[in-house]
């Protein structure tokens, strides 16, 4: 997920290792952190599949920086993190969902429909499990459990209900 956060935030500009950690602490705070000791490996391999393109200026304090660009191929590799399918591990789920969404602008009309979908299938098969599990045992389960089952529960309903409104969206913008 490291790739696809980072050649998100270049797409809007070209940014220093430090100022992708800043872009991204940012945007994705609430979903994620990752420390600079992700970034820089996530950089090389960027930089060695050709995703992104660095390049050393001086800066006007004379202190030698590296900025990197996404390149054509970043692009198209930004496209296909997009949508690429997620972990069936719920754990993992959530937050990458919620990266995904946050990225959604990026990608072109047919290819948000795709993402949509595909996100929107995976989080009612979740909410699907927890009710089954809720229900089916019900009188096993302590209360902690039962709340927190119900949490999940709630939190897969609104995620669902905010992938239909993009999906209104796409279709009336698209």
């Amino acid at each position: 997920m490291i790739e696809l956060l980072i050649l998100f935030v270049l797409t809007k500009r070209d940014f220093t290792m430090y100022a992708i950690h800043k872009a991204i602490q940012n945007d994705f705070a609430p979903y994620t952190s990752p420390s600079f000791g992700a970034i820089k490996p996530a950089l090389r391999r960027l930089e060695a599949n050709g995703s992104i393109t660095s390049r050393k200026m001086m800066s006007e304090g004379g202190k030698l920086s590296v900025f990197y660009s996404i390149t054509k191929d970043g692009r198209k590799a930004l496209t296909e993190l997009l949508l690429e399918d997620l972990s069936d591990n719920p754990l993992q789920f959530l937050s990458n969902c919620r990266i995904k969404l946050s990225c959604a602008e990026y990608l072109k009309s047919e290819e948000k429909k795709d993402l949509f979908l595909s996100l929107k299938t995976l989080a009612m098969k979740f909410k699907i499990d927890a009710e089954n599990i809720l229900n089916d045992e019900y009188n096993k389960l302590s209360f902690y459990q039962k709340i927190m089952l119900d949490n999940v529960i709630c939190e897969y309903s609104n995620l669902i209900t905010i992938i239909e409104g993009f999906e209104k969206d796409n279709a009336r913008n698209g």
